[in-house]
């Protein structure tokens, strides 16, 4: 799992992929955390990408770094809890300081209930890690 978070803030910006009614939506993201074991991503609840990871959790985020890119697929929940938010926003002030603060009402966390991360690179076999 650290390697994944690492390697995710090591993008700077990677891509995340939601569906809506048959339609695939991609859009750049660059705030993770580890909290309690799981990985987190942020948004903001009153964006597109909300509502759509409300009504399907099925998303998959892709971000390149060096010569290698990842795929992290898998499903993700919504965590109301402010510890969720407190942990994102430590870990990410520079980033998310600006748009957010924890108790904005705005400002939302989904962890990956289960998922699989792949690392790819022109010159090694793939490496999967299950998160």
């Amino acid at each position: 799992m650290n390697e994944v978070l690492e390697y995710l803030k090591s993008c700077g910006t990677f891509y995340l992929a939601t569906s809506e009614e048959g339609q695939a939506h991609v859009r750049p993201f660059g705030a993770v955390c580890e909290f309690e074991g799981k990985l987190y991503i942020v948004t903001n609840n009153q964006k597109k990408v909300y509502q759509q990871m409300k009504k399907n959790g099925k998303i998959e985020i892709c971000g390149m770094y060096k010569e290698t890119w990842i795929r992290v697929e898998g499903e993700v929940k919504e965590d109301i809890r402010r510890e969720a938010r407190v942990t994102m926003m430590d870990d990410n002030k520079a980033a998310l300081s600006s748009m957010y603060t924890v108790d904005d009402n705005l400002m939302t966390v989904f962890y990956f209930e289960h998922g699989t991360a792949t690392i790819y690179s022109f010159t090694a076999e793939p490496k999967i890690i299950e998160l």
